[in-house]
């Protein structure tokens, strides 16, 4: 019995994990199967010798062991091993990148140089939604006329799990707006185009937005979608949102995801005491 394809296959049904997402955790516990043997019968010391002498980046074995994790927890859950051999995994320390965002003036430059573009109102309103409420590039493209509610958007997005994001004025008046000049075009999108797709496509929507970056006068390398996404969670952040608050409108699963972004912290801490300290404008004076 292939208990490999068994725990993807539950993952599909019960967890709605990604294709790719499922062909990772495949490749990555075949391999393990293949140096180890048959994983039922693996024991501590068999996946703590596979991970430290694989010659992966240190992400790579990260992954491989979180799948492993993932693997033996779904086996105690289905009560066919009565042991976990990766309950005590020694990993080496994965160094992650503070996410790159743009500046509150950086991102009205951006907006406002979107006039400049020919298709303008579309594009405005892409930006807007985007820094509004923090949107992946894929739940924005393939936004759909439903998920309109008013003042606040109805997102599908990972696992298909819904979420409910709230856009402020600004964001509701420019969705408003290229609403009436998309018309009633026959399409379910809020984006629409004759692609194969039926509406704009992420590399599409990426190289208008490298061309607005430009008219904006700001580096293109620096201005992505996904920018977009860290400056709209950053900001949030830095001006007083819980982060709890910010987890839910990203859509992300584990609050370790989002905290990322108290790379801003320091910085409002220190405006903080600057601010509100009784001694911190007091002239130092000798004794």
């Amino acid at each position: 019995m292939n208990y490999i394809d068994i725990f993807t296959e539950a993952l599909s049904a019960e967890k709605g994990r990604s294709k790719n997402t499922l062909i990772s955790y495949t490749s990555d516990l075949t391999h393990a199967q293949d140096s180890i043997g048959n994983l039922l019968d693996a024991t501590s010391d068999d996946i703590q010798n596979y991970l430290t002498n694989l010659n992966d980046k240190p992400s790579s074995i990260v992954r491989k062991a979180s799948a492993l994790r993932s693997f033996y927890k779904f086996l105690m859950l289905e009560k066919i091993i009565t042991k976990n051999p990766t309950t005590n995994l020694e990993l080496p320390k994965r160094g992650r990148a503070l996410p790159k965002y743009l500046s509150p003036n950086e991102i009205e430059l951006l907006i406002s140089s979107a006039g400049d573009i020919k298709t303008s109102v579309r594009l405005r309103c892409m930006l807007e939604l985007l820094y509004a409420s923090g949107l992946r590039v894929s739940e924005l493209c393939e936004l759909p006329l439903s998920a309109n509610l008013g003042d606040k958007l109805l997102i599908h997005g990972k696992g298909a799990k819904e979420r409910l994001v709230p856009m402020h004025e600004a964001a509701q008046d420019a969705l408003h707006k290229w609403l009436n000049v998309r018309g009633d075009v026959d399409s379910k999108y809020v984006f629409p185009t004759c692609s194969k797709t039926g509406h704009i496509t992420r590399d599409g929507f990426f190289k208008i937005l490298k061309k607005c970056a430009v008219l904006a006068g700001i580096e293109p390398s620096r201005v992505s979608p996904h920018v977009l996404r860290h400056s709209f969670a950053s900001h949030l952040l830095a001006g007083g949102a819980n982060l709890r608050v910010i987890q839910t409108m990203l859509g992300h699963e584990d609050i370790s995801t989002t905290q990322i972004y108290t790379h801003v912290l320091p910085e409002k801490l220190r405006d903080t005491v600057e601010n509100a300290h009784p001694l911190a404008h007091n002239e130092i004076k000798d004794i």
